[in-house]
Formats: C-alpha cells, structure tokens, sequence
C-alpha cells in the first residue's frame, strides 16, 4: 500500500486518470449493484464512469481497468476472497453513514469540493459507535440468528425500516406490478 492517494491508475502501460472522489466512486459502487443491467453492461458503465479517459482505453484492457478500479475500490486492501454478506446499502444507509462520517470528520464532508476515496473509507473505518454500528450489529445478528438483546429489539422495533434491507426491484418487475394491480383493480 502506498502512502500516496492515487488519481490515476496504470492500465496497459499507461496512466489513466480517475474520477477519485468519494461522489464518484460512490457512483459507480451503485452502478455495479444495479441488478437490472447485465453484469458486463455494469462493469462498462461503472469503468465509463470512474476512469476520465474510458474512451482511450483499448478493449483489450478493460479486463485489466475492471481489475484495476476493483482494486482502487477496496482502498489498497487485498480482499480474502470469500463472499462476504451483506451487511451495509451504501444507498439505503447513506444518512446514517453520513451522519457519523461527518462526526468522525469534524466537518460536514459533502461540503467539501474534494474527498479522495481513500479518505472517506479511512474515515468510514474509524467510525466506531453510533447509529450506524447499531444498526449492522443488530443486522448481523439476526442475519446469524442470535438473540436481541432488549434494547436492541426495541431499537429495532422502532428502526425496522432502517435496518431491514429494502428489496430493490427491475423496472419490469415494477411495470408487472403495476400491470397486476390494475388488473385486481387496485
């Protein structure tokens, strides 16, 4: 890991600027996660989003630029290469994870012109306790089964909707929806 916070990246031999603030990369996390786009559909998208210069990159590089914004993404950290659960909706939670960055930063961070995407996950790591802790601990337990303890099943009693994850649906799954409910004359 480098001490240095990047904003290009070396893909087939040359150097290739990034959009390296935090929005972006936020961004383009969002890209990947969209389920209604085929999965190479969502790499081309987020790579077209994240490097500044997509359109120089050759096509026999994109393998290399996907695995090198991978990289960028995880902060210089070498993944363990298991499957993680899910445990936070960088959509979903952004107020909550907002709420204690801003703690952590001393400063309302969405202010800022800049914040690199290493910083912010620097920031995001040293959030500790608070809302957002609260809410992945009791998500976790009961991802795993573990019994509340009484105040947390009262704070989830009270914060369900913040806690459960929100299912997302493709704009076809909303349009049959709709299509449904007129049909039962809803």
């Amino acid at each position: 890991m480098t001490w240095e916070l990047p904003v290009s990246l070396t893909v087939g031999g040359k150097g290739q600027p990034i959009h390296a603030d935090f929005r972006d990369v936020l961004e383009v996390i969002r890209r990947l996660n969209e389920e209604e786009q085929h999965g190479q559909v969502r790499v081309y998208v987020a790579m077209s989003l994240f490097y500044t210069r997509f359109d120089t990159i050759p096509e026999n590089c994109y393998q290399e630029a996907a695995e090198r914004m991978a990289d960028f993404i995880a902060a210089g950290e070498e993944p363990d290469g298991r499957p993680h659960p899910k445990t936070i909706d960088w959509v979903q939670d952004r107020a909550l994870i907002i709420s204690d960055l801003n703690r952590v930063a001393g400063r309302e961070v969405r202010t800022l012109p800049f914040v690199h995407w290493w910083t912010f996950v620097a920031w995001f790591n040293a959030i500790g306790d608070g809302q957002l802790a609260t809410v992945v601990a009791i998500r976790e337990k009961r991802r795993k089964g573990k019994k509340l303890s009484d105040w947390e099943r009262e704070f989830y009693r009270e914060h369900r909707s913040s806690i459960d994850f929100r299912t997302r649906y493709t704009q076809e799954e909303l349009d049959e929806r709709e299509r449904l409910k007129k049909l039962l004359g809803e």
